[in-house]
């Protein structure tokens, strides 16, 4: 018991920075989350709901976290921070990472029937700060939910999904993926272009400033007043307005 729980804490400082020591970790929120699940769990299974329940709210008041004493949870799961929910029928794999404000939702079937309404996260998930993953979906193995990013479709393994609604950032995991990739989002992204090839974004934004910098200088050449000496560009209408205006009245002056 004392070897996995060993393991576990070491699990997390492999992935957190911030503690100093393994006591630390036991006062994580997300690890007093988990240990209380596993309670409010094994009350589920044995048809104690009420009990059950009982675990899950002392667990969402001590912790700010609320996972529903259905869910499925594999080993060494960790919440960073807090102020997560996971629904009922929910299933969590292995080594899966999770930061704040999190959403693993549910849909409501139109028939009224219960069911699988929530997400599926295989091993070696991260999901993200403030991301959303709504309904009976798939994340496969090694896929990052970028922050913020609303999920509504299955995913793909070793994916990267941003955006609302989220898309795949084409980035291969195998290529980037070392260990552990904080919060689920890659420094350097890539996107598509019109025919639908994959390109690098900070690239395509270059390229398309440069392009733009090229037109404005075309279109100031273009309206730039003709080159020429002080007294001529005084006397040119289109130069100066005024001044060829006031040189038009001297001649008619002159003329009558």
């Amino acid at each position: 018991m004392f070897t996995k729980l060993k393991a576990y804490l070491d699990s997390i400082k492999a992935r957190d920075p911030a503690p100093r020591s393994r006591w630390e970790v036991l006062l994580y929120p997300g690890v007093l989350a988990l240990g209380l699940h596993r309670v409010a769990h094994w009350l589920f299974n044995a048809k104690l709901f009420f009990l059950a329940r009982f675990v899950n709210h002392f667990s969402r008041l001590l912790t700010a976290i609320d996972i529903h004493p259905g869910a499925k949870i594999g080993k060494n799961f960790f919440i960073d921070h807090g102020f997560t929910v996971i629904g009922e029928t929910a299933e969590i794999g292995d080594n899966v990472t999770i930061y704040q404000c999190v959403t693993l939702g549910g849909t409501n079937p139109t028939n009224g029937l219960g069911g699988k309404r929530h997400p599926t996260l295989c091993d070696n998930v991260i999901v993200g700060s403030g991301a959303q993953v709504i309904g009976p979906i798939t994340v496969g193995d090694r896929a990052r939910i970028g922050a913020n990013a609303i999920v509504l479709d299955d995913v793909p393994e070793g994916a990267t999904m941003v955006g609302l609604k989220a898309r795949s950032t084409l980035l291969p995991a195998e290529e980037w993926i070392k260990e552990f990739i904080p919060y689920g989002t890659p420094l350097s992204m890539q996107c598509e272009d019109e025919e639908g090839n994959a390109v690098d974004c900070v690239e395509k934004l270059e390229s398309e400033l440069i392009a733009m910098k090229a037109e404005i200088a075309a279109l100031k050449a273009a309206t730039a007043p003709p080159q020429g000496n002080a007294q001529d560009n005084a006397r040119d209408p289109v130069a100066d307005p005024v001044q060829g205006a006031l040189d038009l009245g001297k001649k008619s002056g002159t003329s009558d």
